[in-house]
């Protein structure tokens, strides 16, 4: 549900599955054939886990991270980890990149940038959840495009935050 001021969007559980499912529809209703899918940790790999099993393709992880100030809510500095972590061989052939969402692009740029200068992969495209207008990267899938660039609060980010302690009061009668 997006705010009054544009500036927030908030997503339930339901809302989130519905998006994921609706982004492998559209992977699919297009046709391309890809044999693995690499997904951006953290914000990928809810979606790209899904896709795998829907898709029935191996799921290969890398770990990136740019948002770190304000309880994440600040983008900083892009990191990106050295290797990929992959259940058999390397990253090659056909491969979908996935991600929860397209924000200013620069992750997504930079990642497409690196593995595009992987000679293994033959081709890639990119799949998010959500893209927003201003991006500098618009992904081959997204489900919803974004006119504002609102903050997106997804419904794991209950957890951010959180420790043990807190988790364990939820169990309390």
């Amino acid at each position: 549900m997006l705010t009054d001021d544009g500036k927030h969007l908030y997503v339930s559980w339901d809302e989130y599955h519905l998006l994921t499912e609706r982004l492998a529809l559209k992977v699919h209703a297009s046709g391309w054939q890809f044999d693995q899918i690499l997904c951006l940790a953290r914000g990928g790999m809810r979606p790209g886990d899904v896709l795998s099993r829907v898709f029935d393709k191996p799921l290969g992880i890398m770990s990136t991270s740019s948002y770190r100030a304000e309880a994440g809510t600040i983008q900083g500095r892009l990191d990106m980890a050295k290797y990929i972590t992959m259940p058999k061989g390397e990253l090659a052939g056909r491969v979908l990149l996935v991600d929860d969402l397209a924000d200013s692009g620069v992750t997504l740029k930079a990642v497409v940038e690196r593995l595009r200068g992987m000679p293994a992969i033959t081709e890639l495209r990119s799949a998010v959840l959500w893209t927003k207008k201003v991006s500098a990267y618009t992904p081959d899938y997204y489900c919803e495009m974004l006119e504002t660039s609102p903050w997106i609060h997804q419904p794991f980010e209950e957890y951010d935050g959180m420790g043990p302690e807190q988790l364990a009061k939820k169990f309390v009668v």
